[in-house]
């Protein structure tokens, strides 16, 4: 049975075929995609950014033993209120790294140290301003509680427990962390290694002379920050021409040595758009059309060899929302990190938006503070494909759902700030 079509529905190519939502493009590519096996054992000052392959468990309990959580005098909480009236006999102190030795009685007290380990017979302390003071008498402010500012042996990790789980990506934090359970060394698994091309008889690398009716490549440059910033194994194979067989070519150099090959350009109907009809032949195309606002030409599949592919369009803004979208949380699926929902906010929205009805757009914003003092998000101004410039002063994402038309000023939107993706 032949399935008609509405001529003017906008989500309808020329061929027919409809377009897929953006949703279902985010299913069909982690439906696909299998995190890589391998691994390397790393010493921690060497893990930064890297995703762990195995969980950490604590050797020690952090902190190893009960200690001060302020600057003051160790107590019994018994005697907080002979404390306020008589006052407590000050019998030594207790520093980091120098405890006490002895134990302290009914009505005495220690002077000690912030993370300085608790005296025996003491449970609570009583910080330096609450008190006062007299030779060796101490007296406290009145409002003490028993076991205040006291910070317990394996508050933070019991030896044993898991500190860090399989999957995380390794933050600095975590490097001090895995540091206070005594792990020096880490196994971590295996960078992704990403493939990547420019296509187009038109692209001049830097330092060649402009030549007429030809532009500079951006693509390749903003590519690999954003492969080496996501932490890839980056192989950069230059910029190959529109002839068949320099992409196909290409495609198996690429192949041969990454699990993820990434073009950009090349992926349309045009007749020097060889990308497609290439990996029709070297592989299996998944999908290669999808709607969404930039970055309808997008080609996802996987290659005869099992590398996967991304071939992204050739305008600037495409290649990057295209990327943030869809390449960078399948290359976190593959490199075996933790599966994290994208974090989207909602905002009003300062000014108009235009749009069509029909696809998703992303459209770039700044975030900033509204007339009522609350997060609000505005426009970057122009939101050509080929404006990167947007993308450089932009800060997140705004994304308007297929269904919506114009928005006007005070509408919500769902945003997404740049910090943690790009």
């Amino acid at each position: 049975m032949t399935t008609k079509t509405d001529p003017h529905d906008c989500n309808v190519p020329a061929d027919g075929s409809r377009l897929m939502s953006v949703d279902e493009a985010h299913a069909r590519i982690e439906a696909l995609i299998e995190p890589l096996s391998g691994e390397e054992r790393v010493a921690i000052r060497a893990a930064l950014g890297r995703v762990l392959a195995h969980d950490v468990s604590a050797t020690v309990d952090v902190p190893p033993y009960t200690n001060s959580a302020m600057d003051g005098y160790a107590l019994r909480g018994a005697d907080l209120e002979a404390a306020v009236g008589q006052g407590l006999r000050l019998v030594g102190d207790s520093f980091a790294g120098h405890p006490f030795s002895g134990s302290v009685g009914p009505g005495e007290c220690v002077r000690i140290m912030t993370g300085a380990m608790m005296p025996d017979g003491a449970d609570t302390v009583v910080m330096q301003e609450a008190t006062t003071v007299d030779g060796e008498t101490i007296r406290v402010a009145t409002g003490g509680k028993p076991g205040m500012n006291v910070r317990g042996a394996g508050e933070d990790l019991r030896a044993g427990g898991i500190a860090l789980a399989s999957g995380t990506r390794l933050k600095p934090v975590d490097l001090g962390l895995l540091a206070s359970v005594g792990v020096a060394e880490v196994s971590v698994r295996r960078r992704v290694r990403v493939a990547f091309f420019s296509t187009g008889d038109e692209l001049c690398s830097i330092g060649e002379p402009l030549r007429e009716g030809c532009l500079f490549d951006s693509n390749r440059y903003t590519l690999y920050g954003m492969l080496t910033r996501f932490g890839a194994e980056v192989i950069d194979l230059g910029v190959v021409r529109d002839t068949r067989e320099a992409i196909e070519q290409a495609f198996r150099d690429a192949a041969a040595q990454a699990d993820v090959v990434i073009t950009s350009g090349g992926v349309s109907v045009g007749d020097a758009d060889f990308v497609k009809e290439t990996l029709d032949r070297l592989g299996g195309i998944d999908f290669w059309r999808i709607a969404m606002k930039p970055g309808k030409p997008l080609a996802f599949g996987r290659l005869d060899g099992g590398a996967y592919f991304f071939g992204l369009p050739g305008n600037p803004v495409s290649v990057m929302v295209t990327f943030y979208q869809f390449a960078l949380p399948a290359l976190r699926r593959l490199a075996g990190e933790q599966a994290k929902p994208a974090l989207w906010l909602r905002a009003p929205c300062l000014s108009r938006l235009k749009k069509g009805k029909g696809r998703t757009e992303f459209q770039r914003g700044v975030l900033v503070t509204g007339p009522d003092g609350q997060l609000a998000v505005d426009t970057t101004g122009s939101q050509g494909s080929g404006i990167l410039h947007s993308m450089s002063v932009a800060d997140c994402f705004i994304r308007l759902p297929a269904e919506s038309g114009e928005i006007e000023p005070g509408t919500m939107v769902d945003v997404q700030p740049f910090e943690g993706i790009v």
